[in-house]
């Protein structure tokens, strides 16, 4: 417990919102240090220096980090995600073309709509 004074509501409140502003740290805290150890555009000791400064000040560095690199974070978080999805499509054996074939079969049966084809043509054809 923080404070003394036995267990008490506004104690009880106060460790909740403690342990709350420690995990919330912790997980910025993982999610920069991912982020900087996956950039190829900076050297060994650029990610050095940021690493001293995380482990120095941690809160401050975290927020300078995040403030500076808030564009490039997305940016690189992004193209990771669109290759995970090119990856899976590479590996089930997706086809553009099977889609709109089974979502043509769909529609003829009469299983979907004329607006969810197109929603689930558009959605396919990205």
């Amino acid at each position: 417990m923080l404070f003394s004074g036995g267990f008490t509501f506004p104690n009880f409140l106060t460790d909740v919102f403690s342990i709350f502003i420690f995990v919330l740290w912790f997980w910025l805290l993982i999610t920069v240090m991912g982020d900087l150890f996956r950039r190829h555009d900076t050297s060994g000791w650029a990610k050095a220096i940021w690493v001293i400064a995380l482990v120095i000040f941690p809160y401050v560095a975290i927020f300078v980090y995040l403030i500076t690199q808030h564009r490039g974070m997305a940016e690189r978080r992004s193209q990771r995600v669109e290759q995970a999805r090119e990856d899976m499509r590479h590996f089930v054996g997706y086809s553009v073309a099977d889609e709109i074939e089974k979502l043509e079969r769909l529609k003829n049966s009469g299983a979907i709509t004329n607006d969810e084809y197109s929603r689930l043509r558009s959605r396919a054809v990205q």
